[in-house]
């Protein structure tokens, strides 16, 4: 029997999905996927996205916004986000949401579209998906005053490519740290680092496809059946057998997202 999966990230409502989706959901299940969490960058996306897991039963999905999209925050963004998250238990999350530095240089915008996602995450009580490039400093700053505040929901820091001591600092407040494709990559050594020393009850494993496929697909389109991938360079890296970091992560998975799985 094929180790169960979870593949914690993934964006399938793209078009480029839209020819083959049903093939790509048969990979996934030969893959072993038995749970998926798809995420949401924007208000826009939330109808398409509950399509999809009416279409595939073993799907769950967030809410949110990201920090590139923060053009899409309007008055009633929060209202939309809390109507929607209450409307179906589908909804495991919110996000994806956070800082990104990277890109964009505007970090007093992005905050003020972070903070309400974050006290909405509170107030009902869900875990956030959290996108953290190059903003790591900011981002702990904020996290660990909430902390104090006792106003920080849980949540994984997605597709994880700090160094140990960040990640340290993100575990010490009780994230999550989920791996992509970039856990497969070579030159990727501060996060191979990471993946061999994360404790085994706080890492994920993602795709976050269609971004970011991994080793030997890199540069194609990624999909849900390749973070079987991702599993077995964590599993190498780890020096542990497939099965042990497919169920580790997939009990992870479940218990932070809320998600009902077989075999786990």
């Amino acid at each position: 029997m094929t180790a169960p999966l979870v593949d914690s990230h993934c964006h399938i409502v793209f078009r480029n999905f839209d020819a083959d989706l049903d093939a790509v959901a048969q990979r996934w299940r030969e893959a072993g996927v038995q749970a998926l969490v798809h995420a949401c960058v924007e208000p826009s996306e939330i109808a398409a996205i509950r399509a999809l897991a009416d279409r595939f039963p073993e799907m769950s999905y967030s809410v949110g916004v990201h920090p590139l999209d923060t053009g899409h925050w309007a008055s009633d963004t929060a209202t939309v986000l809390r109507d929607a998250a209450r409307a179906d238990t589908r909804v495991v999350a919110i996000g994806e949401l956070g800082l990104d530095l990277f890109r964009d240089q505007n970090l007093e915008e992005q905050l003020t579209v972070l903070q309400p996602q974050l006290d909405l995450a509170c107030e009902l009580d869900l875990p956030v998906i959290v996108h953290c490039r190059d903003a790591a400093e900011p981002m702990l700053d904020l996290l660990r005053t909430r902390t104090e505040r006792g106003t920080c929901p849980r949540g994984v820091m997605h597709c994880w490519g700090g160094t140990p001591a960040e990640m340290e600092a993100f575990l010490e407040l009780g994230f999550y740290i989920s791996f992509s494709g970039v856990v497969t990559f070579p030159k990727a050594e501060d996060t191979h680092a990471c993946a061999r020393v994360v404790p085994a009850d706080r890492y994920l494993v993602e795709t976050d496809c269609p971004f970011l496929a991994p080793v030997p697909r890199r540069g194609k389109r990624n999909e849900p059946a390749y973070v079987a991938a991702v599993a077995a360079r964590v599993a190498e890296l780890r020096q542990e057998p497939l099965e042990q970091v497919a169920n580790t992560s997939s009990s992870n998975a479940a218990a932070l997202f809320g998600l009902a799985l077989h075999n786990v």
